[in-house]
């Protein structure tokens, strides 16, 4: 069984564009893939319980993750610790030094949730950071035109693994639905022609 796992960035859900857009991809080229996006929490500590607590309920079963942004983050830590391929979308690379921004109140506009980011928070990202990569799990993506990360810290950090360098765009990443089949194929899943 081959599941896909997509993990949306802070203050995002699984009703974003990509994300929905990533499963009507996947629905329509590969039913036979369980496709997996859940709402994930705000706090780091929770949000990674939840998503080892889906690949855990089906440890045999062949794990493919998508991140984007923060979720590109969590991807990595994930990847690293079962050992399975990822694909990172403008992903954050040091969130930890980035949320400090964040600090107090935040209000997901997705969902509509109010909550806190606190210093803890910032604590239990660094514990997730890896400073070592496995370089063929990865593809990353990222475009240059990025307006909330800084590209090249992307670059820097995933320099052995398989990059793909758009100029221009921003952090939804512009024409996303254009690289899925090249997600298909890092992926080593046959592309079904209409």
């Amino acid at each position: 069984m081959i599941n896909v796992l997509y993990i949306h960035g802070f203050n995002s859900s699984p009703q974003s564009m990509k994300a929905q857009i990533t499963q009507d991809f996947f629905a329509k080229n590969h039913p036979e893939i369980n496709f997996h996006c859940p709402q994930i929490a705000s706090s780091p500590d929770t949000a990674m319980a939840q998503l080892e607590a889906i690949i855990t309920l089906e440890p045999s079963a062949t794990w493919l993750l998508v991140g984007s942004s923060l979720g590109g983050y969590f991807a990595t830590y994930l990847a690293e610790k079962y050992q399975v391929k990822a694909v990172l979308i403008n992903p954050a690379v040091k969130p930890f030094e980035l949320m400090k921004a964040y600090l107090g109140e935040q209000v997901n506009p997705y969902t509509h949730e109010c909550y806190q980011v606190k210093e803890q928070h910032i604590v239990e990202l660094k514990a997730l950071e890896q400073e070592n990569i496995s370089n063929n799990n990865y593809l990353v993506m990222v475009q240059t035109g990025d307006e909330v990360l800084d590209y090249q810290q992307a670059v820097e950090k995933y320099r052995q693994c398989q990059l793909a360098i758009v100029q221009g765009g921003d952090h939804s990443f512009i024409d996303y639905e254009n690289t899925l089949p090249n997600i298909a194929s890092f992926f080593n899943l046959p592309l079904i022609s209409a």
